[in-house]
């Protein structure tokens, strides 16, 4: 669990960086009172402004010398991008093949250079924390601490918007938004329960709540791209298994038509990983009461988004 200190210092350090971002209702006709945090309106389009801007803020200017180094499907790499080129200093992002160009582009608009490798390479990256052939500081987009205290910092805005929440849904990717958010909810709301949610097409955090351990699970890319994978990092599963209560998974026609949703009801755009937790909140299977769904990024491909308003279901 990451100190409720840390955090508290987190959400000092990113100020004027990060937004606030509104927790509006969901009027919908479903078993839960649907609330959203809408972490798709933060500057790069994602939650990932915080813990990158935390890490690279926390550093020192030795550490930053050479520049800094990260692994992402594309939100992280936005973060560490914007944060990089404040601290006036080179990122270079290493990411997977199957990276919507959205994202890509997006990243090399903020300065950053992209290099694209096949996803178990990729994989490697993360699990081994650095690159060979990329100088400068590696900020983890997990499995930092200073990366996941600064996304706790959206637990602490929960709580003081929603003191008597019940449920809290975060989409699951490696673990840092999940473990952030928890950590903060339950040292002010031990009561408050709160669950990863995984795609289909990777359900890593299910696999590992069922085992007891990170075991490995099929994975498809999809157009769910910032959530799901083969396996929970064996450096997270202490603290995911501490600070969850479980998992659940979406399907990924759920997830479709929770994004044709949040665009119809409440004019908001998520991608694929932003709309898991409404999928499963709509779904009934995490019960009732006050549940918040954390709508983690908007960065979806134009072509993705327009087959998924037209009904589609992308494959």
């Amino acid at each position: 669990m990451i100190p409720l200190t840390e955090i508290e210092q987190a959400r000092e350090r990113i100020a004027g960086a990060a937004v606030r971002t509104p927790l509006v209702r969901l009027y919908v006709d479903a078993p839960a009172e649907i609330w959203l945090k809408l972490e798709n309106l933060q500057p790069v389009g994602a939650f990932k402004i915080r813990g990158a801007t935390n890490a690279i803020r926390g550093a020192s200017p030795d550490a930053l010398a050479g520049g800094v180094v990260t692994a992402s499907a594309g939100n992280m790499a936005q973060g560490v991008a914007w944060a990089a080129r404040e601290a006036g200093v080179p990122a270079t992002i290493v990411v997977p093949d199957h990276a919507p160009q959205t994202k890509l582009d997006a990243i090399e608009r903020l300065g950053g250079r992209v290099i694209k490798v096949p996803f178990d390479r990729w994989w490697q990256v993360i699990e081994e924390s650095r690159f060979d052939g990329a100088d400068g500081l590696f900020v983890h987009p997990v499995q930092d601490e200073l990366v996941m205290a600064g996304n706790g910092t959206i637990g602490l805005e929960l709580v003081e918007d929603l003191p008597d929440v019940d449920t809290i849904l975060i989409p699951y990717g490696g673990g840092g938004l999940s473990t952030g958010i928890a950590s903060a909810v339950k040292q002010l709301r031990p009561g408050v329960k709160v669950y990863g949610v995984d795609p289909e097409t990777g359900p890593s955090l299910s696999g590992a709540f069922e085992a007891g351990e990170p075991v490995e699970v099929p994975y498809r890319a999809s157009f769910v791209d910032g959530s799901g994978g083969r396996g929970v990092l064996a450096s997270m599963w202490p603290y995911v298994s501490e600070v969850l209560d479980g998992a659940y998974v979406a399907s990924l026609d759920e997830t479709a038509a929770a994004i044709r949703l949040l665009a119809e009801r409440v004019r908001v755009i998520a991608e694929g990983a932003g709309a898991l937790a409404t999928a499963v909140a709509l779904s009934g299977r995490a019960g009732g009461g006050k549940i918040v769904c954390i709508v983690s990024g908007g960065n979806i491909d134009a072509s993705t988004l327009a087959r998924i308003l037209a009904g589609e279901t992308p494959k």
